[in-house]
């Protein structure tokens, strides 16, 4: 038999988030790929609380969910849906899930999720890896090779993200083109 993909893998692995030190998926991602509402599955696991210790899954601090809401929401609807702070489920809480929703939509999707947990620590492995070699060719060359390092280093560290001004500044376009100012006379 083969199995269909309900959802991209590249989806669920751009849902999965660092806080607190774990990977996680919030309770609002999670409801879009089971396609269920979010109060239903919040209902759900309220209604089954030993299935889900603090190591499954906990509820985002008010200072997280501000932090939260101010980086990853940006549409004024997503705002005004977001009154409470969201739950966040580790891998363990989302295979938990599996079994208070049980719906063959909920299995098919948490198997996705799992392949995409999986994927992810085995890229996190490969460069803790990557990088633990790297530090001992470092101990082990000397000095001339310290610029090659530091270049791979800055290689491997994660893009910044820079904020762009959106709209015509005449100023930087004036730089750029190498326009002097008109003056009047």
């Amino acid at each position: 038999m083969k199995e269909k993909n309900l959802i991209p893998q590249e989806l669920i692995e751009s849902k999965i988030l660092l806080i607190r030190g774990k990977k996680v998926l919030l309770d609002r991602d999670l409801a879009v790929l089971y396609n269920v509402e979010t109060r239903t599955l919040k209902q759900a696991v309220k209604r089954n609380p030993k299935r889900f210790p603090n190591d499954f899954m906990f509820e985002l601090t008010e200072e997280e969910f501000n932090n939260w809401r101010s980086q990853f929401v940006t549409s004024k609807a997503d705002k005004m849906g977001l009154r409470y702070p969201p739950f966040a489920f580790t891998e363990n809480g989302v295979a938990m899930l599996s079994s208070i929703l049980n719906s063959e939509r909920a299995i098919m999707v948490n198997i996705q999720i799992m392949r995409a947990f999986t994927r992810l620590r085995e890229l996190w492995g490969s460069q803790e890896e990557l990088r633990r070699k790297l530090e001992q060719m470092e101990k082990k060359y000397d000095e001339q090779f310290k610029v090659v390092f530091k270049a791979i280093r800055q290689l491997m560290a994660p893009p910044v993200k820079t904020k762009r001004k959106i709209g015509f500044d005449l100023k930087e376009q004036q730089a750029r083109y190498g326009i002097k100012k008109f003056q009047r006379g």
